[in-house]
């Protein structure tokens, strides 16, 4: 693997962490597993392009379409714990409707960016590719800051706690519905946030650039906590930087096997099997039930 190959597989593992962070939310804080993911993540493409090619600032379009994914969010929970539908079809119905916006807001199946500035173009110094995987960085460690700050505030104690035990929250006093709707919402940001600076990387959105990415930030979850299984504890800071580091190992693992010459379209069959693996490893590394 070359120098070039490595770094685009660098960038884009540290664009796909706020996919991980998302599913890291959903599926292990609260035990849903969330197809909205497939829908949120498109959703932030689609509205960062929209507002980069519009004229609006990268950085608000971002915000834009975290805010947007976090809308997303937000309506398969209240599905879930208003309208008492299973989270698994709450889910679906949302992913499967945002697919309709996605038509409606981009006018036609995709849209490139010609032309548009990146997130620190205003930069006076350093290439376009440093400026890249320095706004690149910056998002990432951005995010990991305030999930850190979150999950150890009083409110994000009461979201774990609602994962965990939600009988025993809501006897707390804890308003489990409200954790619910508020964490899928956070988790959709996320995973919205993930989608727009992919957007940015590759530089066009795509109605279908969503399809399976659950398998792949599943995947990235799944990798982070294998390699950070033993020691050091279960902080919240760990179990983050496993997230990350698990992102950019999965795209390294993406990017080695392209490399190797494998045909693009196995791609998806790379990867499936990529985190079937994984999911080996983990369930034998397992101790034994005594």
């Amino acid at each position: 693997m070359n120098a070039a190959f490595l770094l685009t597989a660098l960038m884009q593992g540290l664009a796909f962490a706020g996919l991980g962070c998302g599913i890291y939310l959903s599926l292990r804080i609260f035990k849903i597993p969330d197809i909205t993911t497939d829908g949120s993540y498109t959703l932030g493409g689609v509205v960062t392009a929209i507002g980069l090619t519009a004229g609006v600032h990268p950085l608000l379009s971002m915000c834009l379409a975290v805010l947007c994914g976090m809308l997303a969010g937000a309506c398969s929970g209240i599905i879930h714990t208003k309208l008492k539908v299973n989270a698994l079809l709450a889910g679906i119905l949302v992913m499967t409707a945002l697919y309709s916006v996605h038509l409606i807001l981009l006018g036609r199946p995709n849209l490139p960016l010609i032309d548009t500035p990146g997130f620190l173009h205003d930069l006076p110094f350093g290439s376009a590719l440093s400026k890249t995987l320095l706004s690149l960085l910056a998002s990432l460690l951005l995010l990991l800051g305030i999930l850190h700050y979150l999950l150890r505030s009083d409110f994000g104690i009461a979201m774990r706690a609602t994962g965990n035990n939600e009988a025993m929250a809501r006897a707390m006093g804890i308003n489990t519905d409200t954790m619910k709707v508020t964490g899928l919402a956070l988790a959709n940001g996320c995973i919205a946030l993930s989608g727009s600076l992919i957007t940015r990387y590759q530089g066009f959105a795509d109605v279908n650039m969503g399809i399976g990415i659950v398998i792949s930030g599943l995947g990235a979850v799944m990798i982070g906590e294998t390699l950070f299984r033993k020691g050091g504890g279960r902080s919240i800071l760990r179990q983050l930087l496993a997230l990350a580091t698990g992102c950019i190992l999965f795209r390294m693992a993406i990017a080695l096997a392209l490399s190797a010459g494998v045909d693009p379209n196995y791609l998806r069959l790379i990867t499936s099997l990529i985190v079937l693996t994984i999911v080996a490893i983990g369930q034998y590394r397992q101790p034994a039930a005594p």
